[in-house]
């Protein structure tokens, strides 16, 4: 029988993310023949049905050559967000979204019975939500907890009560051990908890394989796959994600790992970035300003930037404080002082990760809207002193599709 040509072979990955619902289709080259996305009407209180009907949405603007044709489907969402369903699938409470910190007190229980390196520390953590929906929905049917890639991958196949290595981290489940950790038996009941599986594996006989959270799958994305391949996201903060071999946990830096293939992921995110940017400047004020920094002509100023007194990663110290002065007149000299002050924090964080374990990077990737601004690049890659690589892609769906490749 001759072989199937590539490029006739299709494969999707669906990104839900804080705004919308994305999908992408390749093929077995990685190329892409279809693309759809469905923003989420504004001002709009997110639900298993709004998800939904965005799903159906983009599927249905999926030319229906590549529909017919497709050999797997792979799901992101986003990190923490969950719910609870009947045996059916049915929502049996609302859906508690992954920057929801009403489970405060729930979280002040997991802190005495779970250890230190647990994902499931708190109050946005999806153990944390689960607690909360427990004893706010206490005579409902439920019958499987899932997170949001859970509730829309068990909708695609038909079947419930499963998930991946990645979103379950912060329910509690131990990646290391591979299993569920048995402190958790005196806090959720047993049948809640899903059979887990290895993001890209396949569910059965079924085209739909595990998913992921939407910042792996963004990572994945990029094309970074080797031992100490390194992406930073520049965005409103600072993100710094490098393929281990070994897990690296340090909750006191918010630092911790994802289990990816027989690698994992490490890394942690600095309260600096571009939010601190958009304090000083406006948008306009920084695409005018840009052009004239002089990235071979370091200022001398050691800044520190943040927006609010307090750091994570790579310090931790709820009181550290911002450094922003002396501030020079001219604007320009003000705004490369900042990104010189980022792209040290930037450099820190990777020797932070190396200290603990994690390999310095051999190449960097970098994502995010910081990612255009030349001369903070060339600023980074002087300092921290690795190969900077492009990106392959740039969209969460494209990592979950390369998960549906088997890639």
């Amino acid at each position: 029988m001759p072989a199937v040509p590539l490029n006739s072979c299709f494969y999707a990955g669906l990104d839900l993310g804080t705004s919308g619902c994305r999908l992408i289709a390749i093929d077995g080259n990685q190329a892409v023949p279809a693309e759809a996305r469905v923003v989420y009407p504004a001002d709009t209180e997110q639900s298993p049905a709004l998800w939904w009907g965005a799903v159906q949405q983009v599927m249905a603007e999926t030319p229906e050559t590549i529909r017919a044709n497709l050999q797997g489907i792979a799901v992101d969402g986003t990190s923490g967000t969950i719910l609870l369903a009947d045996a059916d699938g049915n929502p049996t409470t609302a859906a508690l979204l992954y920057n929801d910190a009403r489970a405060l007190e729930q979280s002040r229980r997991i802190a005495t019975i779970a250890p230190r390196e647990s994902g499931a520390h708190g109050a946005t953590s999806s153990l944390a939500k689960l607690l909360w929906l427990l004893e706010h929905y206490p005579d409902r049917p439920h019958a499987y907890a899932l997170h949001q890639a859970d509730w829309i991958t068990g909708k695609l196949a038909g079947q419930f009560g499963f998930s991946d290595e990645n979103n379950c981290l912060k329910l509690g489940y131990d990646p290391v051990k591979r299993e569920w950790p048995a402190w958790m038996k005196n806090l959720v009941p047993a049948h809640l908890l899903p059979m887990v599986y290895a993001p890209g594996q396949r569910v059965g006989e079924s085209i739909i394989h595990a998913g992921t959270t939407d910042s792996i799958a963004a990572f994945i994305a990029t094309g970074a796959s080797e031992l100490g391949d390194a992406v930073t996201s520049l965005g409103s903060t600072i993100a710094l994600k490098i393929i281990s071999d070994k897990p690296i946990f340090a909750p006191e830096f918010g630092i911790y790992s994802h289990r990816l293939g027989d690698k994992w992921l490490a890394g942690g995110a600095s309260n600096s970035g571009g939010a601190v940017l958009l304090q000083h400047f406006s948008r306009d004020d920084l695409q005018r300003l840009t052009p004239q920094l002089q990235p071979d002509k370091p200022t001398g100023l050691d800044y520190y930037p943040l927006s609010k007194p307090g750091e994570r990663f790579p310090h931790a110290d709820p009181q550290w404080l911002p450094r922003l002065i002396p501030r020079p007149a001219d604007d320009v000299q003000f705004l490369q002082a900042m990104l010189e002050g980022m792209s040290r924090i930037e450099h820190a964080g990777w020797q932070r990760l190396h200290e603990l374990g994690a390999p310095y990077p051999r190449t960097l990737r970098t994502v995010g809207g910081g990612s255009r601004n030349l001369a903070w690049m060339q600023m980074r890659e002087t300092l921290i002193g690795a190969p900077f690589l492009p990106s392959t892609h740039d969209e969460a769906a494209f990592g979950a599709a390369l998960l549906a490749r088997g890639v």
